[in-house]
């Protein structure tokens, strides 16, 4: 059985897909990328703030699902140039405790939705 998982404070999909599915314990979101739930625009004034609004959209999934980073047990990242890649480690750590952060891919991709630098997805358990 799956529960969606929908809120208001994380942008409204783009296709056919929900921004999460609960099954059992486990919560699979779909990928962030980085658009303000607010005004529906695209944040790219740099990389830094990109993927702060990318973690925040996740942040906030995860809390309608009732979870926090703590319960991330995997995420994939997917960068559109691996020069990025520092900056956005920079961002991405200061969500997790390094000692109990998630598994994780980082790969580099020719083009992603909306042609934004960066879109993360993360698998979390209760």
């Amino acid at each position: 059985m799956k529960k969606i998982i929908t809120t208001d404070d994380a942008p409204t999909p783009i296709g056919p897909y929900n921004q999460a599915i609960l099954s059992g314990n486990t919560l699979y979101t779909s990928g962030q990328i980085a658009i303000n739930p607010i005004t529906g625009e695209l944040v790219l004034e740099d990389i830094f703030s990109e993927t702060k609004q990318v973690m925040e959209n996740m942040k906030a999934v995860l809390s309608k699902a009732e979870m926090t980073f703590e319960n991330v047990v995997k995420t994939s990242i997917f960068i559109s140039d691996m020069h990025n890649f520092s900056a956005i480690n920079k961002v991405y750590a200061t969500y997790f405790n390094e000692a109990t952060a998630p598994a994780r891919e980082t790969v580099e991709v020719a083009n992603l939705p909306k042609f934004v630098n960066v879109e993360i997805s993360m698998i979390a358990v209760k």
